[in-house]
């Protein structure tokens, strides 16, 4: 099979014929039809991922595609059918190996591509939203980097769960996005201050006020301004650190304002709370194929290009969802 192979952490990945897989007990074998692009892919390569391979490995976190083979013990798919899957690394190539426990067979109506794009991206987001920072009708949520792959499913997710959306984004383009996709106030950080367009926004009769809920995958100068702008008892959910830089929470603040940082790692979090995991995954396939959310591809990518698409996400030029075509004949 074609695969983009790294070798060692901090090397670029090789365009190589790698040997087919085969599928032990537990496991499923996917011919990868599609395979979505997330800043963690850039996190592994370097050996900065909370998951660190051993040996050569490929690069990819979520896909889409067919079952060629199961192992034993498997037996909620078969060859031949229709799946999306979460595997440890290994999406940037034409077939996959992953344990049977995160392979999910795909509904009537949802394609590859759409597939690929929505796992970890929505996923983050409705789990974070919902099931971490609870949440409710009525509170306002503060999303940065929401013309970006996750911020975007940010938007969405917090609008259907009731919530007022204050959206950031650089540029008029990428504010344009995050307004089309829902959000209520847009600012764009190029320039206007966070914190005192938040306190604008939330300050009826000139009293400041603040969020609730900050969705933060930016963290660095952006993080620093949010805890700025919050309201009393607010939950700021700490998603990634696209920035580069890893905030240094001063406690003063939390004590003083009673504001809880809530740290979030979609992939432990489905393995430490396989029920939940299961219930909103659901929620999330019910809502996808009702079209109450949709993920926007803006742009997908042949298998041998997928360098291309991981430079995007690196410079920050990239808009809603990247998505890698891993099949053979297109």
């Amino acid at each position: 099979m074609k695969a983009w192979i790294c070798n060692a952490f901090g090397e670029e990945p090789q365009w190589i014929d790698a040997p087919g897989p085969v599928a032990g007990p537990g496991e499923v074998l996917i011919d990868v039809a599609a395979c979505g692009v997330n800043f963690a892919d850039t996190l592994i390569l370097l050996g900065k991922y909370q998951k660190r391979p051993e040996g050569p490995f490929s690069p990819g976190f979520e896909v889409s595609g067919t079952v060629r083979a199961v192992g034993d013990g498997v037996t909620h798919v078969k060859p031949g059918d229709a799946v999306m899957a979460l595997p440890d690394w290994g999406g940037y190539a034409e077939q996959v190996i992953v344990d049977g426990s995160l392979v999910i067979p795909l509904p009537n109506g949802v394609g590859f591509e759409q597939a690929a794009a929505f796992q970890i991206a929505y996923g983050t987001s409705w789990f974070a939203l919902k099931y971490r920072a609870d949440v409710k009708p009525g509170e306002v949520v503060l999303v940065h980097g929401a013309a970006g792959g996750v911020g975007l499913t940010a938007v969405e997710c917090a609008k259907l769960l009731g919530a007022t959306v204050i959206a950031t984004a650089g540029g008029a383009d990428k504010c344009q996005i995050a307004r089309d996709h829902g959000a209520d106030y847009v600012i764009d950080y190029k320039s206007e201050n966070i914190r005192d367009r938040v306190l604008e926004i939330t300050s009826p009769l000139g009293k400041p006020k603040g969020v609730d809920v900050v969705y933060d995958p930016v963290g660095g100068d952006v993080f620093d301004q949010s805890l700025r702008c919050v309201a009393p008892g607010a939950r700021m959910l700490l998603i990634g650190f696209a920035s580069g830089t890893v905030p240094q929470i001063p406690a003063n603040i939390l004590l003083v304002k009673n504001v809880t940082a809530i740290g979030f790692y979609f992939g432990a979090y489905l393995e430490q709370n396989p029920d939940i995991a299961q219930a909103g995954m659901a929620e999330l396939l019910d809502r996808l194929k009702s079209g109450a959310i949709r993920p926007m591809i803006s742009h997908v990518y042949r298998l041998e290009d997928a360098m291309d698409a991981l430079a995007s996400i690196r410079d920050r030029s990239a808009t809603g969802k990247l998505v890698i075509d891993c099949r053979k004949n297109r």
